[in-house]
């Protein structure tokens, strides 16, 4: 079987710029081949070199070489068809096996349509493994003779818009000598095996013409190019919203390390500040001290000048009694009657003197009160530095963190309490130490009575000591479990039945899950990450204030504090959780707490 009467016709072997068989055939970086003169004329004059075909624009222009072994093939072609001249070579007769285009209509398509060399049209081209869809230009029309359904119908417009084809068949497909890097960039359809070049807008798929005959002959179908210039519109809109939020994000980056900055240098300048306040505030002390001391000694030394002074009138007075003392005793010793007479009156009339009934010396200094002052201010500051250091400073950079991890744990130990668990409360499949510190949960339902304090569906218990008043800090070893609920609960809380763990239902706890997944039961449930495992928990309540906080006690590290108001009694909370077939089936333990110094 011949080359021309297999499966080649002449179109495969057209120059797409001066539509004839190749002479001298060249082919671009892109793939594309051409007539080596027709190539170099396209691009003489030209600043930009592009293919005439894809478009694909080089930046230098490429030395073109002549492809010899497609010259090979169409000088064969040109032997076997033996039908036209030396320029066309054989189209393959009217009724040739190949497909061809019969000689005298090509003669007389080339007596209407004159060939503009270098005016391609802008249509882009579709290929489709191998080959090329092109739209040459068409500016006089043929006769209307031409079958619409011939290839040479793509190529003429007698009355306004050619008749409506499908996108596969407007325009006039030629073959390549790359076809393989071409079918390389287009998709091929699985079951037709033909390039994915239509979009069809009723089922929103890419599809090949056969698929479109065939499944959606029907419905809305362009080009895969024409939908895309009309995707592009929104393309750019939602870029310019991306380019937007990353903007702001990028913004927002620049203020959180500008703030960031700004906290350190805040920092530097407290801290200096302290150390220069607290100085000054020594200094004062030591002043006042030295003045508080000072004032007392003068004090003292007036007092003392004011004693002295009363103490040596009274000590004269004392003298002038006892002369008075003495001259009546001899008096009542003398015989001269008229003497005595005469003297008595005097002596007996008491003498000038002082009334020293509420004459007395004040201790008091009156350092009461400064002392007093300077205590109560010395208290209102230690309480506002241990909030300090149990809740951190307020975080004015970041957004607002459950967890923070630099201030120091408060020591809450001081107010530690003996809880044990209350086993009128603990669910069925719950098992109790004997001690009553410790809880796990085992794999079957216990007989058990069914009292109202029971917990018949949540496996929890709460503890026996009720929490009305006061400070209270207990400790609870989680170990390596994997899921766990730790906290303080209100004493009317609804045991039976499904639960809502919440602070409105009563419920104020810390819970692990899955061995990782730390949250707060908040509205709506808070997560936390924590970058060190707990393997013991420590909960402190201060009832008054209404805060339950939580501690990481290995680490002393201050984990998060639930703000409320208590308006009855709350109770220790504990839930070792379902044992997970064994994962989980370690205990709660309640342990001492251990003092620190």
């Amino acid at each position: 079987m011949s080359l021309c009467g297999s499966f080649l016709s002449d179109e495969q072997f057209l120059c797409s710029i001066c539509l004839d068989v190749f002479t001298n055939p060249s082919s671009t970086p892109c793939g594309h081949s051409f007539c080596m003169a027709c190539i170099s004329r396209y691009w003489d004059g030209s600043k930009v070199c592009q293919c005439p075909l894809c478009k694909k624009t080089f930046q230098k222009r490429p030395e073109l070489q002549i492809n010899r072994t497609l010259r090979e093939i169409t000088d064969q072609f040109r032997s076997m068809t033996a039908g036209g001249n030396e320029k066309r070579g054989g189209r393959g007769g009217g009724g040739g096996g190949g497909g061809g285009i019969p000689d005298d209509l090509i003669d007389e398509l080339k007596k209407k349509l004159p060939r503009p060399p270098l005016q391609l049209s802008p249509t882009m081209p579709c290929e489709t493994q191998g080959v090329s869809i092109l739209t040459p230009p068409c500016t006089t029309s043929l006769a209307s003779s031409v079958p619409n359904d011939s290839p040479i119908a793509a190529l003429t417009n007698p009355s306004g818009p050619p008749p409506p084809l499908p996108p596969y068949s407007r325009g006039r497909r030629r073959f390549t000598m790359s076809g393989a890097a071409t079918s390389s960039r287009l998709p091929v359809c699985e079951i037709h095996h033909r390039g994915i070049v239509i979009y069809c807008q009723t089922d929103r798929v890419c599809i090949c013409p056969q698929c479109e005959t065939e499944d959606h002959h029907d419905h809305d179908t362009v080009t895969l190019e024409a939908e895309w210039m009309e995707t592009k519109d929104q393309l750019s809109a939602s870029e310019q919203e991306v380019q937007g939020m990353i903007r702001r994000r990028i913004r927002k980056i620049e203020e959180i390390k500008l703030s960031a900055t700004e906290l350190e240098l805040a920092v530097e300048r407290e801290t200096a500040g302290s150390v220069c306040l607290f100085s000054e505030l020594v200094s004062a002390i030591e002043r006042s001290q030295a003045e508080l001391m000072e004032v007392m000694e003068m004090s003292r030394r007036a007092a003392t000048h004011q004693a002295d002074a009363m103490v040596r009138q009274l000590e004269l007075e004392v003298e002038e009694l006892r002369r008075r003392e003495s001259a009546l005793a001899e008096l009542a010793q003398s015989d001269d009657y008229m003497h005595c007479v005469k003297t008595f009156p005097v002596l007996s009339s008491p003498p000038p003197a002082k009334d020293w009934s509420e004459v007395s010396v004040n201790s008091d200094l009156g350092t009461g009160t400064i002392y007093r002052s300077l205590a109560a201010v010395v208290e209102r500051f230690q309480e506002e530095l241990l909030i300090i250091a149990e809740t951190g400073f307020p975080a004015s950079v970041l957004a607002p963190s459950p967890v923070r991890y630099q201030p120091r744990m408060r020591r809450v130990e001081e107010y530690a309490v003996d809880v044990t668990l209350d086993g009128h409360t603990a669910h069925a499949r719950l098992i109790l130490s004997e001690d009553l510190k410790s809880v796990r949960c085992g794999d079957r339902h216990q007989t058990l009575p069914d009292n109202p304090e029971r917990f018949d569906r949540v496996v929890c218990v709460i503890g026996r000591e009720a929490i009305s008043s006061g400070r209270h800090y207990w400790e609870v070893e989680v170990g390596g479990k994997t899921d766990w609920d730790l906290g303080v609960a209100r004493q009317s809380i609804n045991r039976k039945g499904k639960i809502e763990v919440t602070p409105s239902n009563g419920y104020w706890f810390l819970s692990l899950r899955d061995r990782k997944k730390y949250a707060f039961r908040s509205e709506p449930s808070t997560d936390v990450h924590l970058k060190l495992r707990p393997q013991r928990i420590g909960i402190f309540v201060d009832f008054e204030k209404g805060q339950v906080s939580f501690y990481n006690v290995d680490a002393k590290i201050h984990i998060y504090t639930f703000k409320d108001t208590f308006s009855e009694c709350i109770f220790p909370f504990f839930s070792p959780c379902t044992n997970k077939s064994g994962k989980n089936d370690g205990p709660l333990i309640i342990t001492p707490v251990n003092w620190t110094e």
